[in-house]
């Protein structure tokens, strides 16, 4: 079969959740998919909602994405790929004659130490059915690599590693968001819930008059009164502030004014908003589990504990060696580049075209 004769499907159906990662993953790759390949992009088609249909351009290939799909997906038969864009998903051609692609953002079910052993192990055997039934594997850090080689069983298939690119833009324009702190301020955004760890970043706010945001969608209620409580319990209440979902101009706008971002979740695949706020030159202070410090370099400050006092160290003597020049925002800067979904995209149609 000629390379330039295959058919792909690209399972985007993970769209349907805006303000996440993942919607953020299928949507970047695919405008760079489709950018990269502008001579093929007939050949490149996207799983999707109606709603979504026409985001990766009017003269893209489509199919509309139903939930009954997960009983009998629609006719594949022309398509030589199928690429499932997430680990979790419930779209999954196991028993049509398709190559399969499979892209693994994270195992960090495992990582979660209230998860009862019987979920894990269910969790787990859903991933190795789609592992067994995949042609191809690629997991978006070494980290997840090593996870997928520690706990499933690859039968020797290789398991290549393609990093995220970087969302930032420069052609869009940051937007003022309704709420302005009136002091400096630190930033975070992302899915309120445990794995995010947001419940330690107030005692940051000890000793100077500095504010807090975080933004992201709240997915515990319970969770973000235990951040409120946290607050409470430091004195610095007042100054910790939830926004919500926000667009992307405003995120910009909080990226660009920010004083640093800071970002100690327990449990992530890769860190997307990471490579976001480095591309500004901000300083980046981060915990040192899962993919972080792989993502972060020697261009990020790193929590080794989430104690108070100790966290307090990491952030004032972090501050002061980026203002003495120890990390600079050029060099900041220069970490976010090496990640750009351009790269990702050539290196997930060279493994396409490895596949056929």
């Amino acid at each position: 079969m000629s390379h330039d004769n295959i058919q792909i499907l690209i399972d985007c159906e993970r769209m349907k959740y805006a303000h996440t990662g993942l919607y953020h993953y299928c949507k970047q790759l695919g405008l760079a998919l489709v950018s990269a390949e502008k001579h093929i992009q007939n050949h490149l088609t996207f799983y999707t909602r109606e709603r979504e249909m026409g985001i990766f351009g009017k003269d893209t290939s489509y199919v509309e994405q139903h939930s009954l799909h997960k009983f009998c997906l629609p006719d594949i038969r022309k398509y030589d790929i199928w690429h499932a864009t997430y680990q979790g998903t419930m779209y999954y051609p196991y028993r049509r004659n398709i190559k399969i692609l499979l892209t693994v953002h994270d195992l960090n079910f495992l990582h979660e130490e209230h998860r009862p052993l019987a979920k894990k192990k269910r969790e787990l055997q859903k991933i190795q059915n789609k592992i067994d039934r995949a042609d191809a594997i690629v997991a978006i850090s070494s980290f997840v690599q090593s996870d997928l080689e520690r706990n499933v069983n690859l039968s020797g298939k290789k398991v290549h590693v393609i990093y995220n690119g970087c969302n930032i833009k420069q052609e869009i324009v940051p937007v003022a968001p309704e709420l302005i702190p009136n002091t400096a301020f630190l930033f975070t955004i992302g899915t309120i819930t445990d794995k995010k760890n947001f419940h330690v970043l107030p005692a940051l706010l000890h000793g100077n008059n500095m504010q807090l945001v975080i933004a992201g969608i709240t997915q515990s209620e319970e969770y973000k009164l235990q951040i409120l409580l946290e607050a409470k319990e430091c004195n610095v209440a007042d100054r910790v502030h939830f926004v919500n979902a926000i667009t992307e101009p405003e995120k910009y706008w909080y990226l660009q004014n920010c004083e640093a971002f800071v970002f100690p979740s327990l449990m992530e695949g890769f860190g997307l908003p990471v490579i976001e706020a480095m591309a500004f030159g901000k300083p980046v202070f981060l915990s040192n589990r899962t993919s972080l410090p792989e993502i972060g370099g020697n261009q990020a400050f790193y929590f080794d504990s989430f104690e108070k006092e100790a966290m307090q160290h990491v952030f004032n003597s972090g501050m002061l060696d980026f203002k003495r020049g120890a990390i600079t925002p050029e060099t900041i800067r220069s970490r976010a580049a090496m990640f750009s979904w351009e790269n990702a995209a050539k290196q997930y149609l060279a493994l396409y075209r490895e596949m056929i």
